[in-house]
C-alpha cells in the first residue's frame, strides 16, 4: 500500500515515499485456498524523469501492474521516457507544463493498465503525485492521478501551500488532521447522519482538530523534515500494530525548486554484501 507525500512549500516542492511493495498470491494449504502476502523493501516509488529535471513524481496505492508478471511503476520509466521524447518531437517543444506532463504520464499508464490488468480487477488504484514548476513560474504545482479510476490530473493546493499524502494514511491523518480517516463514517453510522451532515461534520473536525502548521512559512528544510517524520512515524507505528504493514524500507526524498530543479535529498543505493547490516 505504501505512503506517498507531496509537500508544496514556498521555497519548493518535496516528494517523499517509502520503499515497500506488497504482493499477494493464492496458494493451496491443506486443500484450502489462502492469500499469502509477501513484502519487498527495495522498490523505487520516487520517479526521476531523464532530461526533465523540473518535475518529479511519487507513486502509492497498487504496488505493481500485471496479474501474471507484475511490474512496479519505476520499471516502466524507460518506456515512458521514450514515449515522452516522441511526444515532444511531435509538438516541436522541449518542455511541457506540469499539467501537460501529468496528462502524458496518465495516458501512458492507462495504456499499461489496459494492457496488463484484468478487466475484473477490484483492488486499489495506482496513484501518482506529480510535482514541479512551469517554465517561469514563481511557485510549484502538484497534480494527482489515479489509475484507472480517475486518470484526469487534478491540481491539489492550487491556491495555497500545504502537504498531501496517500496510501496507508491512518497515522498521518491522526497527526495532521487530528482524527482517523474512518471516524466520520463511524459517526455517520452511529448517529444515522445523511451525506450532507457527514461532510459538514468532517469539515468541522478538520477545522477544530488539525495540527496548526504554518505551511506558508516553512523553509524547504522543514518541509523535508516533516515529510520524513510522517513516513518514519508510520513505519514505526506499524511495528506494533496488527494489520497490513504496508509501509517500510528506506525513505526516498527529493526536492524540486525553481532554480535547481529535481534534486534527491536522500535515496537508497545499490550496495554489496559487505555493506549489508
Amino acid at each position: 500500500m505504501s505512503l506517498g507525500i507531496a509537500f508544496k512549500g514556498p521555497e519548493g516542492i518535496v516528494l517523499a515515499a517509502d520503499s515497500r511493495v506488497t504482493l499477494t498470491t493464492q496458494k493451496q494449504i491443506g486443500g484450502v485456498p489462502n492469500l499469502i502476502a509477501s513484502t519487498f523493501d527495495n522498490a523505487t516509488k520516487m520517479l526521476e524523469i531523464s532530461k526533465h529535471n523540473y518535475v518529479g513524481t511519487v507513486t502509492y496505492g497498487l504496488g505493481a501492474m500485471g496479474e501474471k508478471e507484475p511490474r512496479v511503476a519505476h520499471s516502466f520509466l524507460p518506456e515512458f521516457e521514450e514515449h515522452l521524447e516522441a511526444h515532444l518531437n511531435q509538438k516541436e517543444v522541449t518542455r511541457l507544463s506540469i499539467e501537460e506532463f501529468s496528462k502524458e504520464l496518465s495516458g501512458f499508464f492507462m495504456k499499461q493498465w489496459e494492457k496488463h490488468m484484468p478487466k475484473t480487477f477490484s483492488g486499489p488504484d495506482m496513484v501518482f503525485l506529480v510535482g514541479g514548476f512551469d517554465e517561469g513560474a514563481a511557485y510549484g504545482k502538484v497534480y494527482m492521478i489515479a489509475i484507472p479510476s480517475n486518470p484526469e490530473p487534478v491540481e491539489r493546493n492550487a491556491s495555497q501551500f500545504g502537504v498531501i499524502w496517500g496510501g496507508q494514511l491512518e497515522s498521518t491523518n491522526r497527526l495532521i488532521k487530528g482524527f482517523d480517516p474512518e471516524l466520520p463514517s463511524i459517526i455517520k453510522k452511529f448517529l444515522n447522519l445523511d451525506e450532507t451532515k457527514t461532510k459538514e461534520l468532517t469539515k468541522h473536525l478538520e477545522n477544530k482538530l488539525s495540527a496548526q502548521i504554518p505551511y506558508q512559512f516553512l523553509p524547504l528544510q522543514d518541509c523535508v523534515n516533516l515529510s520524513i517524520f510522517l513516513i518514519r512515524t508510520t513505519i514505526e507505528m506499524q511495528t506494533w500494530m496488527l494489520g497490513i504493514r504496508g509501509v517500510g524500507g528506506a525513505i526516498d526524498v527529493a526536492t524540486v525548486t525553481r532554480t535547481n530543479g529535481f534534486k534527491p535529498v536522500q535515496r537508497k543505493e545499490i550496495i554489496g554484501q559487505k555493506d549489508l547490516k
